[in-house]
């Protein structure tokens, strides 16, 4: 490698970003690779997009990529270099560190006398970290290379770096890995050891006190669901008035698909997120797949992806987790907005541009935009129905409630878009937190930042299937279990972060949602005296006072029966209604996943159980989405495509 370097630097001397040979496109159009008819529409379409010329020309299919890097080897007066077939200087790439590579497109080859060689994908910015990398490296000779080849060879030579900063990329004080597997396992034995030494010392007043506790937990509850509800309502009767779309003004997206042993929906889901409405060179989508799922690879590889579509392979880790796949493709993103689709996803092809609108004439604290997410598959049976009323109402009633009180956001794992700047500085994901889209909406509001709402659907598909239900289940309540751990050891600290009104709101929303799942058969036990069954309260409650319990608990019900109503009736499936009643035995599979999920905190607190997919057949109906009020469907697109 010595010697080629000491060529390359003297073919190729420092350069800035000055353009040496003139412009691009005239350098293209000079040596016959491209027509003028081509180069006008290219720089028109630059004007709107603000794009790169060489990018819009490739997405264009005006010229190939190797005409490309031939043209601006002589536009900024370098080289190219082919970097699968040379070999670096680790040291080099080190003192850099492998994360500023990926994420600046630089690859550090080899020291040349005085100089550094350092190839870039992306020449345009050079001279924008120049002085940083001046500081590390002394002089610089820049060299061309593709993007492929920087990320396949970054990758392979640094993979454990780049895995091991994945894993601990957000702040120990903030991650679950602080709490450590030992400490969650102690705590857990010590917590059922006092339970069972409560119940048999005192096992009347332990049953009391713990149903007394099953009862304020219902009241909060529903006390805050019948707010949310009341806020829907009131929201519902303003008129607002019809305001056209702001003008778009296209900035580079990066959209993160981390997948898992999927088989049956990575072809769908290629076909999906192709109809993506958006400037093709301002769009990149990463197809995030483990090192070791040979089942998704193999998938994919039969696949035709899209230019706009590309693999990055996760190299194994000590966990396997989504956060940890999320940071650790963060830094190969491009986009200064970055979004997050799950595997089964099909967005309206029109949400790109809205987020974009979005983040555009939104003030700069607003780091984070929810879209909201609906089903494509609710009649399949009575779990998808619930799952579908249950969901409706989270995105259509409780979240716009409690974005309208100003609370602490607990985000979807999916149909999520940052501000990159904002998400880097917030150290990226809880790489050990299995559900690091709630954590994440804690940490930004505890940093000042806060998450809006996105007025765009996304269609997946609903869990139908009773255990895979459980186990999803179960790790969303051992991922709020563990969250409230980690931002609970400091309450002090919480409250200075949150402020009074955004502390009790993740209260309610963590801790009531907690003990509301594992206090319920208490609540339940009170039905055995229907059948004539002995109860411990059996004697207070003969009289006035069952007369009041009864009334509370079925006034509480209503509430719930009336706010699901209201998740509905907003969605516009009004068949589902009669489901709405049937919700209470549905929630009642949360407990089994509840005591599920409170053993594995025991023994695998940072186990990733995988929810599959691909069980429900497509839609034969067009899917309806939503953006900005306007519903129109757009399957039958999506069927064309894919034919």
């Amino acid at each position: 490698m010595g010697n080629q370097s000491l060529r390359i630097a003297q073919r190729a001397p420092a350069t800035s970003a000055t353009q040496r040979s003139g412009r691009l496109g005239a350098l293209l159009l000079g040596a016959g690779q491209i027509t003028s008819a081509a180069l006008s529409g290219a720089l028109t379409q630059q004007a709107f997009t603000g794009a790169a010329l060489g990018e819009i020309l490739c997405a264009q299919g005006a010229i190939s990529e190797e005409a490309l890097f031939d043209a601006l080897a002589v536009q900024f007066g370098t080289t190219r270099v082919d970097l699968t077939r040379v070999q670096p200087d680790m040291r080099l790439i080190d003192r850099l560190g492998a994360g500023f590579c990926a994420a600046h497109g630089v690859f550090p080859l080899a020291r040349a006398g005085a100089l550094t060689v350092i190839a870039t994908c992306e020449p345009q910015r050079f001279h924008l970290i120049a002085p940083f990398m001046e500081q590390h490296l002394g002089r610089l000779s820049m060299v061309l290379c593709r993007r492929a080849d920087l990320h396949l060879v970054l990758n392979g030579s640094r993979k454990r770096h780049l895995a091991l900063a994945a894993a601990s990329r957000s702040p120990k004080r903030e991650s679950c890995r602080s709490l450590g597997a030992q400490w969650l396992t102690r705590g857990g034995i010590a917590m059922l050891c006092a339970l069972a030494l409560a119940l048999s010392a005192a096992p009347i007043w332990a049953f009391s006190a713990l149903t007394l506790l099953a009862l304020g937990v219902l009241t909060v509850n529903t006390v805050f669901v019948g707010l949310m509800g009341a806020l829907w309502l009131h929201d519902r009767r303003r008129t607002r008035p019809t305001v056209s779309p702001p003008p778009l003004r296209p900035v580079p997206v990066s959209l993160l698909v981390p997948l898992l042993k999927e088989r049956q929906i990575a072809q769908h889901l290629v076909r999906r997120l192709a109809r993506i409405d958006y400037p093709v060179e301002q769009i990149e989508i990463l197809l995030v797949v483990e090192e070791d799922d040979a089942v998704t690879r193999a998938t994919l590889a039969a696949c035709d992806l899209p230019a706009t579509m590309r693999i990055l392979t996760v190299p194994r880790g000590g966990v396997q987790t989504k956060p940890r796949a999320l940071n650790f493709a963060l830094d190969f993103c491009r986009g200064s907005i970055v979004g997050v689709y799950d595997a089964e996803d099909a967005p309206d092809p029109g949400q790109i541009a809205a987020v974009v609108r979005q983040f555009t004439h939104s003030v700069p604290q607003v780091a984070c935009l929810q879209g909201r997410l609906d089903y494509y598959n609710p009649h399949t049976n009575w779990l998808s129905r619930c799952f579908t009323v249950e969901y409706a109402t989270w995105f259509r009633v409780m979240l716009p409630g409690m974005a309208r009180l100003g609370l602490a956001l607990p985000l979807g794992g999916t149909t999520l878009f940052f501000r990159k700047s904002a998400l880097i500085a917030l150290g990226g994901w809880d790489a050990h937190n299995v559900t690091e889209d709630a954590d994440l909406g804690l940490r930004l509001a505890r940093r000042g930042f806060r998450t809006d709402l996105l007025n765009s659907d996304t269609q997946e598909e609903a869990n139908c299937r009773a255990w895979p239900w459980v186990r999803q289940r179960s790790r969303w309540i051992k991922g709020y279990a563990m969250t409230y751990f980690v931002h609970m050891r400091d309450p002090a600290a919480l409250w200075r972060d949150l402020g009074p009104r955004r502390f009790w709101g993740m209260q309610v929303l963590f801790l009531g949602s907690l003990l509301g799942v594992l206090t319920a058969p208490l609540l339940w036990a009170f039905a055995i005296m229907l059948v004539g069954l002995a109860h411990p309260w059996a004697p207070v409650l003969d009289g006035a006072a069952g007369t009041v319990l009864a009334a509370g608990m079925a006034g509480a019900t209503m509430v719930h029966w009336a706010v699901w109503a209201m998740g509905v009736w907003a969605r516009g499936d009004r068949g589902l209604l009669v489901w709405v009643p049937t919700l209470s035995l549905y929630h009642a599979l949360a407990t089994a996943a509840a005591l599920k999920a409170a053993f594995e905190i025991v023994t695998r607190p940072f186990f990733w159980d995988k929810t599959s997919h691909g069980h429900s057949p497509e839609p034969t109906t067009d899917l309806e989405f939503t953006t900005n009020g306007a519903r129109r469907p757009v399957l039958a697109q999506i069927r064309a495509h894919g034919a």
